[in-house]
Parts: structure tokens; C-alpha cells; sequence
């Protein structure tokens, strides 16, 4: 029997590498195959935005898996069952948004780690248990050591007891989202607010002071600046901000070609 696959994104993070992902909002397996053919190590399946479907996001694991790459799934607060059905799919990894306070972390690790860490609910017959041929012991521990569960600090209320929910076991990243803490901030859209560049730094620094990987969004501008600072993974792109910025570059072509107006032939 083959052996369940091991997560690339924590092989590289583990061995002080930095990781790159890629971030998806169309549900299709297509732009996977082509995140993966250009070599990032990692895509961004958004379920907590994007009304993603269950067989589709399978399609993309699954597409992910055959180029040996990493699918990070960013879930929906709801049930434990929408914290889960990802890692049963086989995604690599989930990421919990809006994380407000240690004791709110504590409980997404009840729901999605095995014993001896917490009470994730069993079910070894899909994909990520090997389809009930992963032994269950072998299942409970594999799944505790190479599936990643990252939480996200993109709101001010948490950041009081950031060093608390760093120290969790259970949790492998800590992602600051700037996106929404500028909001939470009372600026929405300025990230020249110098609250969240000190923010970006000091969850970095309480991310490795607890022995976690940090991540954040960034760009090929911000990529040393980052990981100087201990973040190891970065996003950097999407597939409908490609998507936009390519169509909105033909069109600004296209406006500037002088073509004459034909008669109508009506």
C-alpha cells in the first residue's frame, strides 16, 4: 500500500525554507495545474469568500496532489464539519480566519486535531485516511504531524492575548491579514497606517518566540523585507487579480488602435 502523502509546505517550513502559495478565488483544477507548473509550492483555495463547491475544491486537491504541490484551504466559520470536510478531502492544510482570542483558538484545535491534541471527529474513509486502508492509529498520528492548521490575526481584539494563542499546541501558523485589519483599525483600505506595519512585526516576532511558522500576503517588492522579519510563508498573487490585470492591459491596447468606423451593412 502507498504511503499517505507528507505536507511540502511544512518539509520547507520545517527545514527553514520560505514558502510561496497562491491564492484562488475561480473554482476550476485549471489554474492549480497552472500555479504549480510555474512553481509555487502551494495554492489558496478561499472557501470563506468564494462559494466554493465540494466537488470542485476536490478536483483542485486532487490536481494539486499530481504535481506534488500543497493545497491550503481558508474555511468558513460554521461547525466543526466545515472546519474538517477540507482536511478529509486532503487538503494539506486549512486556515481559520478571525481568530479573536486564545480561548477561541484552543476550540479550533479541540475540533481539528486528533487525541492526544483534541477531539477532531474520526472518520477514516475518505480521502485523507487512505479510504479506510491507513490503519487508525497510523491516521490519528499522521494527520497530527504533516496536516497544518493555521489561525489568522487580522483584527485588533486578539492582538492582548497574541503570546497566549502562539503558545497553543495544535496550531503550526500564524497568518496576519492586513486586509481586514485595517478595517478593524478604523482606516479600511490604508495600509500606509503605521499600526499595521507594527502589527505585521510583532505577530512575526510572537509567532517564532512560540516556535510557529508566520505567513502573511506580500509581494516580490515586500518578499526580503518580510522574510526578514521571520515571516517563511508569503502569498504573492491570485488568479483574478492576473486575470484582471491582463484583460485590463489589452483593453488599454485596444483603445489606442485608431480603427476606422465601417457602414452598416443593414
Amino acid at each position: 500500500m502507498r504511503a499517505p502523502r507528507k505536507s511540502l509546505v511544512l518539509e520547507k517550513l520545517r527545514a527553514g525554507e520560505t514558502v510561496f502559495s497562491f491564492k484562488l478565488n475561480l473554482n476550476c483544477s485549471r489554474p492549480v495545474e497552472i500555479a504549480a507548473l510555474s512553481g509555487y509550492d502551494c495554492v489558496w483555495i478561499c472557501n470563506e469568500h468564494v462559494p466554493s463547491d465540494y466537488s470542485i475544491m476536490e478536483k483542485q486537491i486532487l490536481a494539486a496532489k499530481a504535481y506534488d504541490i500543497d493545497c491550503m484551504v481558508r474555511v468558513p466559520r460554521g461547525s466543526y464539519s466545515d472546519l474538517i470536510k477540507p482536511l478529509e478531502i486532503d487538503a494539506s492544510g486549512i486556515m481559520i480566519p478571525h481568530i479573536m482570542s486564545a480561548e477561541d483558538a484552543r476550540k479550533i484545535v479541540w475540533q481539528t486535531r486528533f487525541h492526544p491534541v483534541g477531539r477532531r471527529p474520526v472518520d477514516g474513509g475518505n480521502a485523507d485516511g487512505m479510504f479506510c486502508m491507513l490503519p487508525n492509529d497510523e491516521y490519528y498520528k499522521f494527520a497530527n504531524e504533516n496536516r497544518f492548521v493555521v489561525v489568522q490575526i487580522e483584527d485588533p481584539e486578539p492582538l492582548d492575548e497574541l503570546d497566549a494563542i502562539c503558545s497553543i499546541d495544535g496550531i503550526d501558523m500564524i497568518f496576519f491579514g492586513p486586509g481586514d485589519f485595517s478595517q478593524g483599525i478604523g482606516t479600511p483600505g490604508d495600509f500606509s497606517n503605521p499600526k499595521i506595519a507594527e502589527t505585521r512585526k510583532l505577530v512575526a516576532e510572537a509567532a517564532r518566540r512560540h516556535g510557529k511558522f508566520a505567513g502573511t500576503v506580500a509581494a516580490p517588492a515586500t518578499v526580503e523585507e518580510y522574510a526578514g522579519m521571520g515571516y517563511q510563508f508569503l502569498n504573492i498573487g491570485a488568479d483574478v487579480i492576473g486575470l484582471g490585470n491582463y484583460c485590463n492591459e489589452l483593453q488599454a491596447k485596444l483603445k489606442s488602435i485608431k480603427i476606422n468606423k465601417i457602414n452598416s451593412i443593414y
